[in-house]
């Protein structure tokens, strides 16, 4: 067993995380990590250099005991899936360096974001803890998972941020949120079921699944999800508001208090099955494009390690 906090650490980083800001983290982390040799066993850092490579990466490193993920929720996301392919016993511990636009992985672990410095001291004084991981299909999250309307927002900021908007955080939600809401979406027509229950016929705005309580940059959608309670929690529309409304509702999200609409419900489970009549409906999973009509949702309790 290793004597040291991180033992042998891989560092996972994505140079091109916030508009290639991340370099000079990077840079820094390096540098951190050589100056605080008892922090780590030995230490390996690895560049990104296209979509898909954290995962690529991740699945090989049984051999470690921490891998650490320096970008926005993109890069980590990437690296959960990776560690998610190893067996649980030799499974890597997950630390982050958050380093992106929308930060929600960060803002519910308590870990200081777009600031290496802070990120890296806090990681230095921080303990392990457990929690639990969400799985679509064949896809896993560690925040949130959503569909139809609010899927295609999130994937919207997503695609602004490739184009290299100067937007940011929750700016780039907001402007995505109104330019798809004051649309006049009617919405996808649905059938879910929750843990096994009786089947629901909703035509969803909203079906946002969530691990942790916010995206889209601290939007508060599930504000009592905690990704350590073995539940997994979900906020959908049970009402299709005119476009005042529901206008209305995505502002008062951005501090959970559209928990008193009765346009919304709220449900925890730990299963979820939920089909979608259009076949290109709009999915996310920690703003990560997933594509299918049907779709099988499972909480996988206490599956990762994690530095916070």
């Amino acid at each position: 067993m290793a004597s040291t906090l991180l033992g042998k650490t891989l560092v996972i980083a994505n140079p091109k995380a916030r508009s290639g800001l991340a370099v000079a983290a990077i840079d820094y982390a390096k540098s951190f990590f050589a100056a605080h040799a008892g922090l780590t066993e030995a230490c390996d850092f690895y560049m990104t250099k296209a979509i898909g490579d954290a995962t690529v990466r991740c699945a090989d490193a049984s051999d470690f005991d921490t891998v650490v993920a320096l970008g926005g929720d993109g890069i980590i996301h990437e690296v959960a899936n990776g560690l998610m392919q190893i067996d649980r016993a030799s499974r890597p511990a997950l630390a982050i360096i958050p380093f992106g636009s929308g930060n929600d992985i960060a803002r519910t672990w308590g870990v200081p974001f777009n600031d290496a410095e802070k990120a890296l001291a806090h990681l230095a004084s921080s303990a392990k803890h457990t929690i639990d991981v969400g799985r679509v299909n064949d896809e896993f999250f560690l925040e949130t998972l959503s569909f139809g309307l609010d899927a295609a927002i999130a994937l919207d900021t997503t695609d602004k941020r490739a184009s290299g908007t100067i937007e940011k955080g929750e700016q780039l939600y907001v402007t995505s949120g109104i330019k798809y809401m004051a649309s006049g979406s009617k919405g996808y027509a649905c059938t879910f079921s929750l843990d096994g229950g009786p089947a629901q016929h909703i035509r969803s705005l909203i079906f946002a699944i969530q691990n942790g309580p916010t995206y889209g940059g601290g939007f508060r959608v599930c504000p009592k999800a905690d990704p350590a309670d073995g539940k997994l929690d979900i906020c959908y529309n049970v009402k299709s508001p005119a476009i005042p409304v529901l206008l209305a509702l995505f502002g008062l999200a951005r501090f959970g208090k559209h928990a008193g609409s009765s346009a919304v419900a709220f449900a925890r489970a730990s299963h979820i099955e939920i089909e979608y009549e259009d076949p290109s409906v709009p999915c996310q999973a920690d703003g990560e494009r997933v594509e299918g009509s049907r779709f099988v949702v499972d909480l996988l309790p206490a599956e990762l390690d994690i530095y916070r």
